[in-house]
């Protein structure tokens, strides 16, 4: 009876069918950048509003008061109180008298002095200039309550943590599309959801459930790829935001095209894989026929059965990757990669919302600039191996990081292009991430250990915004300090992993042990890994 891989050489590892399955599968690539980023947009703190002092409405109404003259008669007594306070979070401790003399408003303070005018803190009688614009005005998320925007994208990460393990064993138990279409009419729906959410609670309650499954092949250059379609998402993004005028408009832009996907219902079938561990034989068999036809090969009719090998139905545990010294140490290195990856270039992106400039040019300039990180990766990784390129780009976005903190802002052009290389080195560093993790653990382990090690990629991205505003409230450029100590020690690390380059993947635990040695002694030729599945 022939094995899957068997089956699979003879009908086209990776043909026209498989091409256009994974081009289809690369969009959710795009709309999933779109979630990730968007809180740049959405959250964007306005410019200009105070705080209302009770009683000040209905006055207004009565004196026919302009907005800015509101405002003026608001904050020009606190500014005699405290010359530094632009009336934003907090206000004068009194109710305005609805009916004193409009002509005569300001006898409303008698004959105090600046300095005796008793002051609070603003609690929630915010007035926007603009205040549908940003989640921040819809939901009073300034002053006091500014950590609630952190909040926004750490719950988003949570989610998406929630969602690598629920998700996962769902579309192990009911199979990839399934939850693959599910997930995609989810992100949809709570997308929507979200856009015309009530309050702040049912803001985040439906922000964490907007989890995605990203159903990917086994091929290690997916990552790249995938990459390169979500550096798209991040380019099309400040173009959105910019033709769109609220917040809720992005929201439903960025969330709509997912329901676009539930076309692939039609377009793109179970994975065989998964088909052949449900014991479902004969459909895989009949998948496997129509993948040689649209590859142009002739699949043998004795493919009456398939097997799967044990090994892609084992159990693993996290015991399993730490039990040996190479693999606890290669476990442990790039957890702390992922973690510090995920955490660096989620801060770099966010930051672009509190540097002031041109936001919508800068984040497509800083979306650009990643699609050469792809270019460099696929160039050198099979002429110079893995290690150096890892190190490097770790090492130069710390650096550059370290730089652009230190620079003067009156050379905005050169700390611009020195932050972008900052970006393009940790765009690096997360793409070789995936790569190299999968190269490093046995043929039973490898899934799992990839899944257990970028875990912590959410955990980076939820403590990437607490780290990133309120030490950005302290010194604006503070949180690229700790950026760059966090990547130079990561590129030093990595220079303890093991160089795959020219070594066939391991398939079992002692020769994921073996992996240094192998390199040098026997400059073996690395093995054309088959594409396993092809979602």
């Amino acid at each position: 009876m022939p094995t899957f891989d068997e089956v699979l050489k003879e009908a086209g590892e990776f043909g026209r069918f498989q091409k256009r399955v994974f081009f289809l599968l690369c969009q959710t690539g795009i709309t999933f950048s779109f979630l990730f980023a968007s809180v740049v947009f959405l959250g964007q703190a306005p410019e200009n509003y105070w705080c209302r002092i009770p009683g000040a409405a209905e006055l207004s109404e009565r004196c026919r008061w302009t907005l800015e003259e509101e405002r003026n008669f608001t904050v020009l007594p606190l500014q005699l109180a405290n010359g530094s306070s632009r009336g934003q979070c907090e206000r004068l401790d009194t109710a305005w008298d609805t009916s004193t003399s409009c002509a005569n408003f300001l006898a409303h303070y008698g004959n105090r002095s600046a300095g005796s005018l008793p002051l609070t803190a603003c609690r929630d009688n915010w007035v926007y200039e603009q205040p549908h614009s940003s989640v921040v005005s819809e939901y009073n998320l300034v002053c006091g309550n500014a950590w609630m925007l952190d909040l926004t994208q750490a719950i988003l990460n949570l989610g998406f943590l929630a969602g690598a393990f629920t998700l996962g064993y769902a579309a192990d138990r009911y199979g990839r599309i399934l939850i693959y279409l599910l997930s995609c009419l989810g992100v949809g729906i709570c997308g929507i959801i979200v856009a015309f959410a009530p309050n702040f609670t049912v803001f985040l309650i439906f922000r964490f459930l907007q989890v995605t499954e990203i159903v990917g092949s086994d091929q290690r250059i997916v990552g790249i790829v995938i990459q390169i379609f979500f550096t798209l998402g991040i380019m099309i993004l400040p173009g959105i935001a910019y033709w769109v005028p609220n917040w809720q408009g992005i929201q439903l832009a960025i969330s709509l095209p997912n329901f676009l996907f539930l076309l692939y219902y039609w377009a793109v079938p179970e994975s065989p894989r998964w088909l052949l561990t449900r014991k479902k034989r004969e459909k895989a068999l009949k998948i496997m026929h129509d993948i040689a036809k649209h590859n142009g090969k002739y699949l043998s009719p004795h493919y009456s059965e398939i097997t799967v090998s044990n090994e892609e139905v084992s159990n693993p545990s996290f015991q399993d990757l730490v039990r040996t010294p190479q693999m606890r140490r290669n476990t442990l290195i790039l957890m702390y990669a992922w973690f510090t990856s995920a955490l660096i270039y989620q801060g770099l992106v966010m930051r672009l919302g509190i540097v002031g400039g041109n936001l919508y040019l800068d984040f497509f300039i800083s979306g650009a600039v990643e699609l050469p990180a792809a270019l460099l990766i696929l160039v050198t990784i099979d002429r110079i191996g893995r290690r150096p390129p890892f190190a490097i780009s770790n090492i130069v976005a710390g650096v550059a990081c370290l730089i652009t903190a230190f620079l003067p802002e009156d050379l905005p052009w050169f700390k611009t292009t020195v932050a972008t290389l900052g970006r393009l080195g940790i765009t690096m560093a997360f793409e070789i991430v995936y790569l190299v993790n999968s190269e490093l653990y046995p043929t039973t382990l490898r899934n799992f250990g990839v899944s257990l090690c970028s875990s912590l990629c959410d955990l980076g991205g939820i403590i990437a915004p607490f780290l990133l505003f309120r030490l950005a409230a302290i010194w604006l450029e503070l949180p690229l300090i700790i950026f760059s100590i966090l990547a130079v020690v990561c590129g030093l690390l990595v220079l303890l992993l093991p160089e795959t380059k020219g070594i066939s993947l391991p398939e079992t635990v002692e020769d994921a042990e073996q992996l240094s040695s192998h390199y040098g002694k026997c400059g073996k030729r690395r093995k054309h890994r088959d594409t396993n599945s092809y979602i």
